[in-house]
């Protein structure tokens, strides 16, 4: 699996690239959005994912990990291919898809070509609990945060957990651990406690 990509800019398109890597030139399919913070001549980093065929090896690259972690959970939903991922990324930002996944905003989801109502609905509900699960859900933009009740958080985080493998004992202690985060900042997003209780859960 190549993960990134460091090199100099030898051509740049509306939808691909070429970084030479000593000598090796390697073509990228991007946005045109992230080809537009390339320059020529210039190095540049892109976070990579490898979509391997029987009759093709293509390599699609982003501006940071978090757009190419979107465009691969994008791809674990049934009829979403690498086109119609990136086409998703190219229209909106990673965190306003992320938003409209987690709260079935499917008119966000239907401003992508290639998706309709029916084909929105589809990627909110197979891929709606794991982006709660993995905590990728941010705050929106001037959103006033709000304070959420603790059988509601606790629900939310441990069912999160116990979908990623964790047994219920364990959602349980991770939930004991992060609510002093709970009585510090009574606002505090369900994204960072499940980040919080992750981390948690990992230490033991």
């Amino acid at each position: 699996m190549i993960a990134r990509l460091s090199g100099t800019v030898t051509h740049i398109g509306a939808t691909s690239a070429v970084v030479d890597l000593s000598g090796f030139g390697v073509l990228v399919h991007v946005t045109p959005g992230t080809a537009a913070g390339l320059r020529l001549g210039q190095a540049a980093t892109l976070s990579t994912h490898l979509v391997v065929r029987e009759d093709s090896l293509t390599l699609y690259g982003f501006a940071d990990d978090a757009a190419r972690d979107l465009f691969e959970l994008l791809l674990s939903a049934n009829g979403v291919g690498p086109k119609l991922a990136q086409a998703a990324l190219a229209v909106h930002e990673p965190e306003t898809l992320r938003n409209a996944i987690a709260n079935d905003d499917l008119a966000t989801l239907t401003r992508v070509p290639g998706i309709g109502r029916k084909g929105a609905e589809k990627i909110c509900l197979e891929l709606r609990d794991k982006v709660h699960a993995l905590g990728l859900v941010g705050e929106l933009p001037g959103a006033t945060p709000v304070a959420v009740p603790e059988e509601v958080w606790r629900e939310q985080v441990s069912s999160g957990l116990q979908g990623l493998g964790w047994s219920a004992k364990d959602a349980a202690l991770a939930c004991d651990a992060v609510a002093p985060l709970v009585e510090e900042d009574p606002g505090i997003g369900i994204a960072t406690l499940m980040r919080s209780a992750l981390r948690s859960l990992a230490r033991t």
